[in-house]
């Protein structure tokens, strides 16, 4: 009789069929924790072939040794919560290494200089790999944690620079690295959790490769809450950014915090302000203005707009709080807003918050559908009061949209209680430089063009007076007078008073203090 084999080879199968399940299984697992949780396998991930708990990484390229467990130890002297047992590996790239030794150099240079100490609690924000909380760790920063959108514990908890998860006035040291500020989709919101996290008296370092001194000052405006400790350039990590400022800020305590954020405001109706001096610098390289009376002014102010030196194409305009595009005159959606300021101003891939102030009620309709858009439908004046808005026509200025010519306001009534015989409606005038005061802030960025057919003349003067003008970064200004008309050669426009001259004295006024105004069309 023939042995019987049958019973040997469906154990075997069942071995086969049972180490190919496990197989699947820590597959399926380390996909899992690599792929979507994007982090380093740990014991709570179930994982295997587990390296010891004080192996780990070198600042050194490639090279793998046993340092000191800051690297993955919390400062209490217990294991974190999640302690590496396969050292990630990304720890082990040339990249990783390079940018370790390079902040290890950085934070060392602030140790010794008292900006940092071994026994600060530190936080690094929005840092993607974690490199720079490797080098806290590494010499003897222990109880250093960074942040950012994706993980990668231990060394970085996921989160967003614009919202932390820790409490008030916790971290002694707060670093800023690789240009992270300027690239906050919220600044405001990232500035103002830097805030309230770092303790008073505490260090913030920011990495920045911005070097005009528009955008250093914007930034000590932006972290109004600190005070300068010093400011030095150092040579960059990568091409990606081969040069580097650094400045170092300290966070004001007590009383001295509050009295720096309200230094600035007032609880009058008047307000003086003085322009910076860089702003002032910025006006000695924009385009000239024009001198002489020109005899074809839609043609010249035209070809003078080709000419103009954009703010944000001089300077990094990256550390405001808020941008802001104000349109003083605006009349349809698809005018100035779209026409000039979408398609040509250039934003620096920044999203500008748009007002449009238009009295005129034939245009209001076309905005209640307009997102990012707040429309003010009053005329800006120079204090709240009812006033009367002509429609008249300019036989030489006839930009006339659906029919409509160009409207401006007029305060009172004539003696006898009429009005003007064109088309006038009753609006209601606002104090726009009130309103622009409660609206923004020196941290702001903002642009504002204003076409208000002559009413220039009082908005101007009382923006300085307020010093409202102060909250102003670029100014396109179109002034009303009484120009020669393009249907009647040899004849002026009667719809305005004032001449080419008063023009040309209100911008210069405007440049000599400190206002970067632009000549409009």
């Amino acid at each position: 009789m023939e042995p019987i084999g049958g019973k040997p080879s469906f154990l075997r199968n069942i071995l086969v069929r049972l180490f190919l399940f496990c197989v699947f299984v820590i597959a399926l697992r380390f996909a899992y924790v690599v792929t979507i949780r994007g982090e380093s396998c740990d014991v709570g991930d179930f994982c295997f072939f587990a390296l010891p708990e004080n192996f780990s990484v070198v600042s050194g390229v490639g090279q793998l040794t046993k340092p000191s467990s800051s690297a993955v130890i919390m400062s209490s002297g217990n294991s974190a919560p999640s302690t590496p047992k396969k050292i990630p590996d990304l720890w082990t790239t040339e990249g990783f290494q390079k940018s370790v030794q390079f902040y290890s150099s950085v934070f060392q240079d602030l140790i010794s200089e008292a900006v940092l100490s071994p026994n600060f609690k530190t936080l690094c924000v929005d840092t993607a790999s974690g490199a720079d909380v490797f080098a806290l760790r590494e010499i003897g920063v222990e109880d250093s944690i960074g942040i950012s959108k994706k993980g990668f514990k231990p060394l970085v908890i996921s989160g967003h620079g614009f919202k932390q998860p820790f409490g008030d006035d916790t971290f002694d040291f707060v670093f800023c690295g690789g240009g992270v500020v300027e690239k906050s989709v919220r600044p405001g919101d990232f500035v103002a959790e830097i805030g309230r996290t770092l303790k008073p008296e505490g260090f913030l370092v920011v990495h920045t490769g911005a070097n005009d001194t528009y955008s250093f000052e914007s930034l000590l405006g932006l972290f109004n809450f600190c005070s300068l400790v010093k400011s030095k350039d150092i040579g960059g990590l990568d091409s990606e950014m081969p040069f580097i400022r650094e400045i170092v800020l300290q966070k004001i305590s007590g009383e001295g915090s509050l009295n720096r954020l309200t230094e600035k405001s007032s609880g009058g109706s008047v307000y003086k302000c003085s322009v910076p001096s860089y702003k002032q610098e910025l006006i000695k390289i924009a385009e000239p203005l024009i001198e002489e009376e020109p005899k074809k002014p839609w043609i010249t102010l035209k070809k003078n707009a080709q000419k103009i030196k954009y703010l944000p194409s001089m300077v990094d305009i990256s550390f405001k709080s808020r941008y802001i595009y104000v349109d003083v005159g605006a009349r349809s959606y698809g005018s100035s807003i779209v026409s000039w300021f979408k398609k040509q101003y250039p934003k620096q891939n920044k999203t500008f918050e748009i007002y449009a102030v238009e009295a005129d009620k034939t245009f209001h309709e076309q905005y209640k559908s307009k997102k990012g858009v707040t429309l003010l439908p009053y005329a800006a004046w120079v204090k709240n009061e009812t006033l009367f808005f002509e429609i008249n026509e300019d036989p030489g200025h006839k930009e006339v949209e659906k029919g409509r010519g160009m409207g401006r306001i007029q305060p009172v009534q004539t003696s006898d209680g009429s009005t003007s015989s064109g088309n006038v409606d009753q609006i209601q005038g606002f104090d726009f430089a009130d309103w622009l005061k409660n609206t923004v802030s020196e941290r702001d960025y903002v642009v504002m063009k204003m076409d208000v057919e002559g009413t220039e003349f009082d908005l101007i003067p009382r923006l300085f007076e307020t010093g409202a003008i102060c909250l102003i970064d670029e100014l396109f200004l179109e002034c009303h007078y009484n120009r020669w008309q393009k249907c009647c050669p040899g004849e002026r426009s009667a719809k305005y008073e004032k001449t080419y001259g008063q023009c040309l004295n209100l911008f210069t006024s405007l440049r000599k203090s400190g206002v970067l105004v632009h000549q409009w069309w």
